[in-house]
């Protein structure tokens, strides 16, 4: 039986709601959590948690919203759903919680997804964007996710990729829904051109090693390898690929464009950083080009004063930041007394000009659209930034 089978099974007793008011609503206070993988193989999104943070205490400094301080509990659970499972249990059985928000990872938001809604209990702007999430709003309107749907982002690679001539394509994927939809929407951006896949492989989400898989790939004679990977996996393939001296063009998802990840990268096979391509939705906050834009300003700013360990470079922080401001926004909407039936209806009526995002991306929802950001646009890496290629496109799932 595998980690998420057993995570699922663990969900079996539904929690009692708390007798009387709202849970994780007092007069002074809105408590909410949720879980990020602080340790574990996916440990650089545990920054999503800590940039989130810091602008909820930001907000806090600023009088709070609608009068309450925000108070946001995030826990390690070291990218295991398992770990997932208990902690959100904690959260809302112990800590009473009046939401989840932004769990990070697709196999993790599944694990928790039934038990919360069962329960009544929003689980808010998680970190994915599968179509297992996005498109079942009507059995689960609890959960909302907030990435690009994945397909989509598949779909824009493959539109890419088509217009490569000759292309012979190798994929590397994440066996779960993050990965599956991601070469399902590469398989449809392809189009007539499906075939040009001469390749394609998967790991498990606990592998040590992917050299595996890398041999084969690079035996196919690909001259296009497309990473539908986390980062810890996008960072050996990468260095794989230059041990083998192969030299794809390389399309990497975007969860993995952080400097944090690229300068890893960089400094190991300089040779197949440059000229990758993904996508973002986010500002860069290490490009000189946004350096006075004023969010760019306010998030260094925030992360000085409420995260000082921090490390600007580290994009996570700032999409966690950009994440919080959507959590902000719907807490304002969901009234001067929220509920979570009252969060849930904000949530779902999303038109949120939010200034984290890159010019013309909006988050907007519906009770029938579960996904948040619907544009992107394709980037390329040049040396040390990722650069836009062309304008923004479609992102819906």
């Amino acid at each position: 039986m595998n980690r998420l089978v057993v995570a699922l099974a663990a969900l079996a007793v539904v929690p009692v709601a708390l007798a009387g008011g709202t849970p994780g609503v007092t007069a002074k206070t809105i408590t909410i959590g949720g879980t990020v993988p602080i340790t574990g193989p996916a440990a650089l999104f545990g920054s999503v948690g800590r940039g989130a943070d810091a602008y909820f205490k930001y907000v806090n400094a600023h009088g709070g919203v609608n009068g309450r301080k925000i108070t946001y509990l995030y826990r390690d659970d070291a990218y295991d759903p398992s770990k997932t499972v208990q902690l959100t249990r904690q959260l809302v059985e112990q800590d009473h919680v009046l939401a989840v928000f932004s769990t990070i990872g697709t196999d993790n938001t599944v694990a928790t997804t039934d038990y919360l809604n069962a329960a009544k209990v929003p689980q808010l702007f998680a970190g994915t964007g599968a179509a297992r999430i996005g498109d079942n709003a009507k059995s689960h309107p609890w959960t909302m996710g907030y990435l690009p749907s994945f397909r989509a982002e598949g779909v824009i690679y493959g539109r890419s990729i088509a217009k490569i001539a000759g292309a012979k394509v190798a994929v590397l994927a994440e066996a779960s829904d993050f990965g599956k939809d991601m070469t399902d929407g590469l398989n449809k951006g392809l189009g007539a051109k499906a075939s040009a896949i001469v390749s394609s492989q998967a790991y498990q989400p606990t592998d040590t090693s992917i050299d595996s898989q890398m041999s084969t790939l690079h035996a196919s004679g690909a001259n296009v390898l497309v990473l539908n990977v986390t980062p810890q996996y996008a960072i050996l393939a990468y260095l794989s690929a230059h041990k083998f001296g192969w030299h794809p063009k390389i399309y990497v998802s975007s969860v993995c464009i952080s400097p944090s990840v690229m300068d890893v990268v960089r400094a190991n096979a300089a040779d197949l950083a440059n000229g990758s391509r993904s996508i973002a939705f986010v500002k860069d906050p290490t490009d000189k080009a946004w350096a006075k834009d004023p969010i760019v300003v306010k998030y260094h700013s925030i992360l000085k004063k409420y995260a000082p360990g921090a490390k600007a470079e580290d994009v996570y922080n700032f999409y966690g930041m950009g994440v919080a401001y959507t959590m902000v926004d719907a807490l304002k909407h969901a009234g001067r007394n929220p509920t979570r039936a009252s969060l849930l209806t904000a949530a779902q009526h999303l038109d949120e000009v939010n200034p984290f995002m890159r010019p013309g991306i909006t988050i907007t929802t519906s009770p029938t659209d579960y996904y948040p950001i619907a544009k992107a646009q394709l980037v390329r890496y040049d040396r040390v930034h990722w650069v836009a290629v062309g304008p923004l496109v479609s992102a819906r799932g």
